[in-house]
């Protein structure tokens, strides 16, 4: 089975096609124009480059978030019309997860750290297992110096990725040999993994619906933060 995975939960736009047996392409674009603009080109010049037809492909596998609001919206929304057009199975699955999974070597705990923006990060923490990660506890988004508080409170070593823990390397260098921020390479949710991820559910038939795909917000939009604040001044 050909999949075709998509994420944007981040600044990058990434999307490729796997099966089973590895990665077949994947393209990855995180500078310049909006995912908006990107998604479905990089589709069809994966597609090209690839010489694989939309006929070939058997699932779809999309990276729900947390993340950024337009980038989950444009990602899940290609995802959903795909999936109902080409009448193919659709899995949705948390990027924190992705990411996750992508430090599945990993001989310590794993904690996934996204970029939320507004002085805040998404965390999800992992430890590997035999063929991938576990996640250990719920989804958070707090502020750095929570994520601080809360790696220091759990006192053991561990491995942190993505985009957050890079871009808060001052706060946590605070922790000293505690953690270690993995390389640049690996900061955004990669659909290949996402790909890989998505297979053994896709063969065990756990589809999900495609108008149950929803993003996953962890926190409200800048838009619904303004007409909050609205409101209370009305």
């Amino acid at each position: 089975m050909i999949v075709l995975g998509i994420d944007t939960a981040t600044r990058q736009t990434s999307v490729a096609l796997g099966t089973e047996r590895g990665t077949r392409a994947q393209a990855a674009l995180s500078v310049g124009r909006s995912h908006e603009e990107v998604v479905v080109p990089a589709i069809q010049h994966l597609l090209e480059w690839s010489d694989t037809s939309l006929s070939q492909i058997g699932g779809i596998a999309v990276g729900i978030g947390p993340g950024l609001f337009t980038g989950l919206r444009v990602g899940v929304g290609t995802a959903r019309t795909l999936a109902q057009v080409m009448n193919v199975p659709i899995v949705g699955i948390p990027s924190l997860d992705v990411l996750g999974f992508s430090m599945r070597d990993a001989r310590r705990a794993i904690g996934a750290v996204i970029d939320a923006r507004r002085g805040e990060v998404f965390l999800g923490l992992y430890r590997p297992v035999p063929g991938g990660v576990t996640r250990v506890g719920e989804y958070m988004v707090c502020s750095p110096e929570a994520l601080v508080g809360e790696l220091e409170a759990r006192g053991e070593e561990m491995f942190l990725v993505g985009d957050g823990a890079l871009r808060y390397q001052k706060e946590l260098s605070t922790l000293g040999r505690q953690v270690e921020i993995a390389s640049p390479s690996l900061a955004y949710p990669q659909a290949a993994s996402l790909v890989e991820l998505s297979i053994p559910r896709l063969e065990r038939e756990e589809f999900d619906r495609a108008f149950e795909v929803l993003p996953l917000y962890l926190r409200k939009s800048d838009a619904e933060i303004a007409w909050d604040k609205r409101a209370r001044a009305g």
